[in-house]
């Protein structure tokens, strides 16, 4: 049986610990509101520019513009967004699973892929592993702006339109609510599934509409991905806030128990030295 020492001891760095982890709760709460603001208002930005883009590739269908059409895949580029940290319960784990598994289900060889990795657990993760990492974008703020990632989206879709790569998937974590965040895989290029959030509207081009798409179909690209990003870091501020809610919940249950144990064990204690004393008191009579 432990000491009340040892007993003591570990109250006290529980108690410790605790404070940590309701302090980290607090920041990440405080983050995660300004994540979910910034995710929402990116919101009818990329549905507008999704019905101009929709609109316009349906008015145009003798266009053929390289990244609205399929080819065949003799490469597969996967862009994968995590955190530069960890302590956020399952938000990693889970998207680096999913990834891992789909490339062992899809390819046989390590030609066959590529890795955009966006964020320091996910970049360490591909590469602690020998995969290849085409691209990657570390230490991002906690609010990042497209500035932060325009060198790396532009990059990304110069590469397919290149024909580094036939199709690009995007893995990230779509954000649901404060406790639920859920894994989503999105094919990001090729284009061949743009459809508006509403009704159509109709547009005159001026130039012609091969030269809009020629601007306007690598900055939708490039818009997708900044949107995920968004999304991934109001998943990421939410999930590590209750990650550390649980720690400094399961730390209170934890201290409670050990200081039912430590005064049930001075009790004891107690006890026994009443007793030592009554049984010398009576061995003197």
């Amino acid at each position: 049986m432990a000491s009340l020492r040892d007993i003591k001891s570990r109250i006290t760095s529980t108690k410790k610990s605790s404070q940590i982890t309701k302090a980290m709760q607090m920041v990440s709460a405080s983050k995660w509101n300004r994540a979910e603001g910034n995710a929402k208002r990116f919101v009818p930005y990329m549905d507008k520019i999704q019905e101009v883009v929709a609109s316009i590739a349906a008015a145009s269908t003798s266009v053929k513009h390289p990244m609205l059409v399929s080819r065949p895949v003799k490469k597969t580029g996967y862009l994968v967004i995590t955190s530069d940290r960890g302590l956020a319960g399952a938000y990693n784990s889970s998207i680096l699973r999913h990834v891992f598994q789909t490339i062992k289900n899809r390819h046989k060889s390590p030609d066959e892929y590529a890795i955009i990795a966006i964020g320091r657990v996910g970049r360490d993760f591909f590469v602690n592993r020998k995969i290849n990492v085409e691209l990657e974008v570390v230490g991002l703020p906690d609010q990042p702006s497209f500035t932060d990632i325009n060198d790396l989206a532009r990059s990304a879709v110069g590469l397919f339109q290149q024909g580094a790569y036939d199709e690009l998937y995007m893995y990230y974590n779509h954000y649901v609510s404060a406790i639920q965040q859920d894994v989503t895989e999105k094919k990001l290029l090729p284009l061949t599934d743009i459809q508006p959030s509403g009704k159509m509207a109709s547009y005159e081009f001026e130039p012609s509409s091969e030269e809009i798409l020629e601007v306007l179909l690598p900055q939708y690209a490039e818009s997708l991905i900044y949107g995920a990003l968004l999304d991934g870091k109001a998943s990421e501020h939410a999930a590590r806030m209750t990650a550390m809610k649980n720690a400094t919940d399961n730390a209170a249950e934890l201290i409670n128990n050990l200081s039912l144990q430590y005064n049930r064990a001075r009790q004891a204690a107690i006890t026994q030295e009443i007793t030592e004393i009554v049984g010398g008191a009576a061995a003197l009579e």
